[in-house]
């Protein structure tokens, strides 16, 4: 599924990065290890983790966008580091669990 299909449909908002690129599945968790460890390339990755490890994190499992939830914002060094990875940045004000049932419905409805 096109990421820019998901934005549009979760009205989410766009920090940084493609939106048109292919996302396979999902996956969602704070834990760092937990994602390296369950997370599968071309994802998009469901956190309210904002610090410069999550793009690290995002690039070591091919992790192809990372939404940040709670109404939280990047911090400027992930937002830097973002830029310099090509790991694209979204934000939502809605929770964790909203935006993974969203996005299971719309990959699943795909």
């Amino acid at each position: 599924m096109k990421l820019r299909e998901i934005v549009e449909k979760l009205h989410l908002t766009h920090v940084y990065g493609e939106l048109d690129i292919d996302v396979k599945r999902g996956c969602s968790g704070d834990l760092l290890s937990e994602i390296m460890r369950s997370c599968k390339s071309d994802s998009i990755w469901i956190t309210v983790q904002s610090h410069v490890n999550i793009v690290a994190v995002a690039v070591v499992v091919g992790i192809r966008a990372i939404v940040l939830c709670n109404g939280y914002d990047y911090d400027q060094d992930t937002f830097e580091k973002a830029k310099r990875e090509g790991i694209t940045l979204l934000r939502t004000e809605k929770d964790p669990f909203e935006v993974a049932g969203k996005i299971y419905q719309l990959m699943e409805g795909a």
